[in-house]
Parts: C-alpha cells; structure tokens; sequence
C-alpha cells in the first residue's frame, strides 16, 4: 500500500518529499532501488596454501607420541623442538592435529588405582564384632532428651552395653546402665 502511494506521488512531488508524506526513509527507498545481489555459495572449499600436507601432519603426530615427547603438552614439545632447531608447524596446529586424531586429552600416564571394596564383618562366635548406635530420644518436656548409647553383637543381635544420660552437654544420672534393657 506504502509503495503504490509512494510511486504515484514520487513523480509529481520528488523522492524527498515524497518519503517525508508517506512515511518511509529515503535510505529504505534508495536501498530498495538496488537489492543486493544473491550470494552464490563456495563452488569448492580452498586449501589453505601453507597447510600441512598429510605426510607432514603424520610426522608431527609421530613426534608428539614418540618416547621422548608422549607425556609434554604440545606447548613443551614445540618449545624443545625449536631449542634444537627444528619447526615443524605451530602450537595451535599441533593442537589442531591431536584433537582430530582423538588424542586431545590428558597426554601424561595416569594412575590407576584397585577398586574399593566394601568391607564385610563376619563372626562366627559372639561378642566378635560390634556395633554401636546412638539415638536421641524425646523427654518428658519440651527442651529435654535423652541420648541413647546402645553397644550391639552381630552374632547374637543383643545389646551388649546400654547407656543413656539426660543431655550431651552435662551427663547426669543413669537412668539405665550397663545391662540388658528393661521389658
């Protein structure tokens, strides 16, 4: 609608005042007058000129993974390999070069420890393993608890030893010591 309004006063107004009455920027105008041109994609893919060729790349890999040179960060090797004199390719580029090989991770050997297992307690008599629990137990009032402290024997599932005391702060008296629980 803007551009039929625009064309048919364009002529007798001019383009000035023309995009002044119908609301639209003369640079919208004078861009819209020539479209840019479509891009046409990338026939091929060019190779960079100073890339490695694929032999080079191997021989590169070859360093990096030699006795001498497998456990260095790439920084390290490239360092050493120009103290001595020789260059084969950037930092970044033997980066580039681990990476697509897989190899980018961490390049020294890394110990490996066992497994852990899990300890298993086995008696085949009583009073050979304990165990022991302590559980806090409600008062009479608010603010007042007991703590239980119960000694167990796996073999025989008894206490062993019984204790319990008013607060963990200040033991009091013993309501219950040093036996089997009452009925």
């Amino acid at each position: 609608m803007v551009d039929t309004a625009f064309t048919g006063v364009e002529d007798q107004l001019g383009i000035t005042a023309a995009c002044r009455l119908t609301g639209r920027s003369r640079a919208t105008h004078y861009r819209r007058l020539k479209p840019p041109a479509a891009r046409t994609p990338r026939s091929c893919v060019q190779a960079q000129p100073s890339a490695l060729t694929d032999e080079e790349r191997a021989a590169v890999l070859e360093l990096m993974n030699s006795a001498e040179y497998a456990e260095l960060p790439p920084a390290q090797i490239w360092a050493r390999e120009l103290d001595a004199g020789r260059y084969h390719c950037s930092v970044s580029t033997m980066y580039r070069i681990l990476r697509d090989k897989g190899q980018s991770g961490e390049r020294r050997r890394q110990a490996t420890h066992p497994a852990k297992t899990v300890p298993e307690l086995v008696a085949t008599a009583p009073s050979q393993v304990f165990t022991w629990d302590i559980t806090k137990l409600a008062g009479p009032a608010k603010g007042n608890w007991y703590h239980a402290y119960v000694i167990n024997s796996i073999r025989t599932s008894s206490s062993i030893i019984w204790r319990s005391w008013h607060s963990p702060r200040t033991p009091g008296p013993d309501f219950h010591s040093y036996g089997s629980p009452p009925p």
